[in-house]
């Protein structure tokens, strides 16, 4: 890789105080399961690269304000085996539980999954010139594109949001806080993501010179949740699905349900239609069913990505029969 400066602030406005007002000379490092990949294929080449590790108070799990804060390095395996998130949000602990493989759960954090770039195959190819990457085409609109986008319709670029806690989050309608040069800003996470369509762009909003301090979930309500993930295998991969739901019960109905979609857009997608399928009604077979099919209506699927329809409606049903505790029948 390219030689770099390394830097180990001790504090988030340190950090902060070393980035620049443009993307690419300097990277953030927390776990370093994309940074380090990226270096070594040289689709990253920054001058300096700060690290996180050392910053007080960017970890851990914490009730606060009728809420839970997250801290943006919090490890993707205590996300997973916190025993109060697991009861009030099973959709956040199953979605970070079924990150890679322990390796990675005890190395990536919650920031970094947020933030962490795409995992095209053009795009991760130093060889090829993409979109993202200062050239002028999305080699995937008519290439290899069988792992990409289904709502490409509109989008230059046709890549998956690789986050797989971000539907999850955006369901249980987080907001995330981030550190500038200007202070903290809030915004929903629904909000936070970003379809890039050039290398001066990420997958989110932040600015070159910010960074995601924690992530704050809403408690005070009791909210059935889950999340769905339909993978070519169970160990070690990306979903090429997932289906992450949230709803209260009502007389045993769903009321003010979210339904979001994740790896089938370049943004985490929250679907209106499977919110409205559901709003109202108990959550059976029938009904989510239904709530499924509303979810992959409008999808454009590119050559190799039709299959991906069906795997929507799939997921989506699984994850409401989930969160309304029916039994599991496809895991007998």
């Amino acid at each position: 890789m390219k030689n770099f400066t390394y830097y180990r602030p001790a504090t988030a406005e340190q950090a902060v105080g070393m980035l620049d007002r443009t993307w690419g000379g300097v990277e953030l490092l927390a776990g370093g399961t994309d940074l380090l990949d990226l270096q070594k294929e040289y689709i990253a080449q920054p001058e300096k690269v700060v690290s996180l590790t050392g910053v007080r108070g960017l970890a851990g799990i914490r009730n606060a304000d009728g809420g839970v804060t997250i801290g943006a390095g919090t490890k993707l395996a205590e996300l997973a085996e916190n025993a109060d998130l697991r009861r009030q949000f099973p959709a956040l602990t199953t979605a970070a539980g079924d990150i890679g493989g322990p390796q990675i759960r005890n190395m990536g954090t919650l920031g970094g999954n947020l933030c962490q770039r795409n995992r095209c195959w053009y795009f991760r190819d130093e060889h090829v010139h993409c979109l993202l990457k200062g050239g002028e085409k999305c080699f995937a609109l008519d290439g290899e594109n069988r792992y990409h986008a289904v709502f490409a319709r509109g989008h230059k670029c046709v890549i998956v949001h690789p986050s797989t806690l971000a539907p999850a989050l955006i369901a249980l309608q987080a907001q995330v806080e981030v550190l500038g040069p200007d202070g903290k800003r809030k915004l929903a996470l629904d909000q936070f993501f970003h379809a890039p369509t050039s290398e001066k762009e990420r997958e989110h909003v932040l600015k070159p010179n910010e960074l995601v301090t924690q992530v704050i979930l809403p408690a005070g309500r009791e909210v059935k949740n889950a999340s769905y993930e339909v993978r070519h295998k169970q160990a070690y991969d990306w979903p090429l699905v997932q289906a992450a739901v949230a709803f209260e019960l009502r007389d045993g109905k769903a009321a003010n349900p979210r339904v979001v979609l994740g790896h089938v857009a370049p943004t985490p997608l929250l679907s209106q239609a499977a919110a409205d399928a559901i709003a109202g009604k108990e959550v059976t077979e029938a009904s989510a069913a239904e709530a499924g099919k509303a979810a992959a209506r409008g999808a454009s699927p590119l050559r190799q990505t039709e299959y991906k329809v069906k795997l929507i409606e799939v997921a989506v049903k699984r994850a409401l029969l989930t969160a309304a505790g029916q039994p599991k029948y496809w895991e007998v």
